[in-house]
C-alpha cells in the first residue's frame, strides 16, 4: 500500500531510477512491472474494494479504534448527496503517475475527431461496454490520456452504477477522478445546475451489452437503449457518439446462450442488482500464457465522434425521441465505418446494433 501512495505521487523518472538501482533490471522490464501494478491495482478496485472497505469499516467498529469508523460513518452521512451533486473531482488524483503505466500498458489512446463547444454540455454514448470499461476509465477519468486538453473546458463525468456510491472509501475513490452515479438525479444535477462545458460519459449498453463481449466480435446493445436520447432532449445537451476499438480484446468470456441457465442466472442479477456477474479471464499475473485476472495487452482505442445538436425539449414525445435516437445510431455506425480499417479491422467488419 505503501508502494502504491508513493507510486501515484511520483513522477515516472524517479520511479524507474531507484527500481533500477535497486534490482539492476533493464528500463523496459521496470516499465513492464510498474505497467502490470497500475492494472492490477486498478482491477482489484474494481472488484473488491468497495466490499473490503465495508468489511474492514465494520471491524474496525468493533476494536478499540471505534471512533474513526464512527466518525467516518458520521462524515458520510453529512456528505451521502455529494455524489448526486456533481461529486468531488481531484485534479491530483486524475494526473497520478500510475495513470500513464496503466495507459501504456495496452497501450489506450484517445482520438479527438471535432472540437467541443464550453457553452454547450454534451452526453456522450460510450460503446462497447466490455468486461470493464477501461478505456472509458482511463479515458475520461484520468488525465492519461490528455482529455483536458484535446476537449479544453470540457469537464467529464464518467456515469457508473449508483451502488458504488454506497460503498465506503471506494465513492470516495471515484468521486475523486470524476465518476458520478448514473441516475436521474445526478445526471439533471449537471446538466441543469453546474454550468456550460459537461459532458457526462454514460456506457449505453450496460452490464446487457457486457454479457456479449468477446475477442473479434463488434456488436452494441444500442435499439431499446433510449432513455440518455430523452435527458439530452429535456436539457438540450448535445449527443456524441463514441466507439472505443480494442475494448472487445482485452479478456475472454464463457457466453452462455440465450436460454441456458448460466444467462437465466446473469440476468436475474441484472434485473435486481444492477449489475451482470461474467465469467470471464485474461492472463496471469507473472506470464501472459496463465489465466489470471490482468486484462491482456492489447491496444483500445477511444475515437469521439461529431456531436449532434439536439434541440432543448421539456416534455419530449416517443416520436421525438425515436428521431434522435435514430440520428445517434446511423451516427454511429458511420464513425465505426470510417475508423475500422485505421485500428485494425477489415472494411468488411460490419457494426452489430441490437
Amino acid at each position: 500500500t505503501l508502494f502504491l501512495f508513493f507510486f501515484s505521487l511520483g513522477t515516472g523518472s524517479s520511479i524507474l531510477s531507484a527500481l533500477q538501482d535497486l534490482f539492476w533490471l533493464s528500463k523496459s522490464k521496470v516499465e513492464k512491472q510498474l505497467q502490470i501494478i497500475s492494472v492490477l491495482q486498478w482491477v482489484l478496485t474494481f472488484l473488491i474494494m468497495g466490499v473490503a472497505c465495508t468489511l474492514i469499516l465494520m471491524y474496525i467498529l468493533c476494536t478499540d479504534c471505534w471512533a474513526i469508523a464512527a466518525l467516518y460513518l458520521a462524515w458520510l452521512v453529512f456528505d451521502w448527496n455529494t455524489p448526486k451533486k456533481g461529486g468531488r473531482r481531484s485534479q491530483w488524483v486524475r494526473n497520478w503517475a500510475i495513470w500513464r503505466y496503466f495507459r501504456d500498458y495496452f497501450p489506450i489512446r484517445l482520438v479527438k475527431t471535432h472540437n467541443l463547444l464550453t457553452t454547450r454540455n454534451y452526453i456522450f454514448g460510450y460503446h462497447p461496454h466490455g468486461i470493464m470499461g477501461l478505456g472509458a476509465f482511463c479515458n475520461f477519468s484520468t488525465e492519461a490520456t490528455g482529455v483536458s486538453q484535446k476537449f479544453p473546458g470540457i469537464r467529464p463525468y464518467l456515469a457508473t452504477l449508483a451502488g458504488n456510491f454506497r460503498m465506503p472509501i471506494l465513492r470516495d475513490y471515484l468521486m475523486s477522478g470524476g465518476i458520478c452515479p448514473v441516475n436521474r438525479d445526478s445526471i439533471d444535477y449537471i446538466l441543469s445546475k453546474n454550468g456550460s462545458g459537461n459532458a457526462i460519459i454514460i456506457v449505453v449498453g450496460g452490464a446487457a451489452e457486457s454479457l456479449n463481449c468477446t475477442p473479434g466480435k463488434n456488436s452494441v446493445t444500442l435499439k431499446n437503449r433510449k432513455g440518455f436520447v430523452k435527458l439530452a432532449l429535456r436539457h438540450g445537451a448535445d449527443l456524441v457518439p463514441v466507439y472505443s476499438f480494442g475494448e472487445n480484446e482485452v479478456y475472454k468470456q464463457v457466453i452462455f446462450e440465450e436460454g441456458s441457465w448460466g444467462r437465466w442466472v446473469q440476468k436475474k442479477f441484472q434485473k435486481h442488482i444492477g449489475f451482470a456477474p461474467c465469467i470471464f479471464h485474461g492472463r496471469g499475473l507473472f506470464s501472459s500464457n496463465t489465466w489470471g485476472l490482468l486484462p491482456y495487452s492489447k491496444p483500445i482505442t477511444t475515437v469521439v465522434g461529431e456531436p449532434i445538436t439536439i434541440p432543448k425539449i421539456d416534455n419530449p414525445s416517443q416520436r421525438e425521441v425515436d428521431f434522435y435516437h435514430s440520428i445517434y445510431v446511423d451516427s454511429l455506425i458511420k464513425l465505426f465505418d470510417k475508423y475500422k480499417s485505421k485500428f485494425g479491422l477489415p472494411e468488411t467488419e460490419v457494426l452489430e446494433v441490437n
